[in-house]
């Protein structure tokens, strides 16, 4: 393991932030290129690095790597993609069957669509208001980054950091309904 590599992992293990920072600001831009395997389009590519580096961040105590760090990271990302990819179908096929029971049925009792707006909806009354309306302007009005920074008058690195952790906080939140789509599929796959 080269020198610069031992101290990214010591500084990791640590829990320094200022290396932790260096890490994201050295990989990021070659992390989000590997996504785009996965996730053609670029801000779904970011979205998934940047919750790669959450994960990362929540774990740094626990890392072991005998490999490049490079390496480490870029396996570590294919990984979380491919499970990101089949977190996503699971949504997606929990939303179709709601809309097949539409379709069947004439009424969907259980409307997923709702319910999941619903939920995140709540999720979101649970942010900071700043934070919220960070979130709300990339998500539900497609705006990148520094439009966002621009557009409040703050800096793109409080953008990036308000985002990771409104992207943290809503899969912790949501992680209960998505537990609760996993098991409604793997019943309905199994009848």
């Amino acid at each position: 393991m080269a020198d610069k590599d031992a101290l990214y992992l010591k500084g990791l293990q640590e829990g320094d932030r200022i290396v932790f920072e260096q890490i994201f600001r050295e990989f990021y831009p070659s992390l989000c290129l590997s996504a785009r395997r996965y996730f053609p389009d670029k801000l779904a590519a970011e979205e998934v690095v940047q919750d790669f580096f959450c994960k990362l961040w929540d774990k740094h105590s626990e890392i072991q790597i005998n490999t490049a760090f490079s390496g480490y990271l870029r396996k570590s990302l294919v990984n979380h993609c491919l499970n990101y990819s089949r977190k996503l179908d699971i949504e997606r096929k929990f939303i179709d069957y709601g809309d097949n029971m539409e379709e069947v049925h004439g009424t969907n009792d259980y409307d997923s669509n709702s319910e999941f707006s619903e939920y995140v909806s709540r999720a979101l009354l649970e942010l900071p208001e700043k934070r919220r309306e960070i979130f709300e302007l990339s998500r539900f009005e497609g705006l990148k980054y520094h439009e966002i920074a621009e557009r409040l008058n703050i800096n793109i690195k409080t953008v990036e950091t308000q985002m990771t952790r409104s992207l943290e906080f809503m899969r912790k939140y949501l992680k209960d309904f998505i537990a609760i789509m996993a098991l409604i599929m793997s019943a309905i796959t199994k009848a």
